[in-house]
């Protein structure tokens, strides 16, 4: 990385997402929260977590959800100079569903979001890593 310092701005105050960024983001570079004192701001414009009913039976059970990580930034200069364009991540995972199993189909769908998030700071951290200032 070419910089030495980075802030996280527009994360929800509780973000799962912001939290594994803050630590990657830390074994390479200073994390603050104050956009004034980094040399480049990472930007959230959208940081969501979906799931959608993908399969149902004739009785209207669900059978297989889909899981969706959705992940939209920017890198700024604390100025506001561009030195990433927005860009948007997205991941999806589909997962069958049981009512009887529901406590083991939850953990699962926390798994599962727990790794998409993973390979979504993997991705931010390559594109961040790659930036000029």
């Amino acid at each position: 990385m070419s910089f030495h310092s980075i802030a996280l701005k527009g994360f929800e105050r509780r973000s799962p997402l912001a939290d594994e960024l803050r630590r990657s983001l830390a074994d390479v570079a200073k994390v603050t929260d104050d956009a004034a004192q980094a040399e480049v701001v990472l930007e959230a414009l959208t940081d969501t977590r979906e799931k959608s009913v993908v399969a149902s039976t004739a009785a209207g059970q669900v059978r297989e959800l889909q899981l969706r990580v959705r992940f939209r930034f920017r890198l700024t200069t604390p100025g506001g100079r561009e030195l990433l364009p927005p860009d948007e991540l997205v991941l999806s995972r589909d997962m069958s569903y049981n009512e009887t199993n529901a406590l083991a189909k939850e953990q699962e769908e926390n798994l599962l979001y727990r790794a998409m998030q993973s390979d979504i700071v993997n991705q931010v951290m390559r594109r961040v890593s790659a930036a000029r200032i």
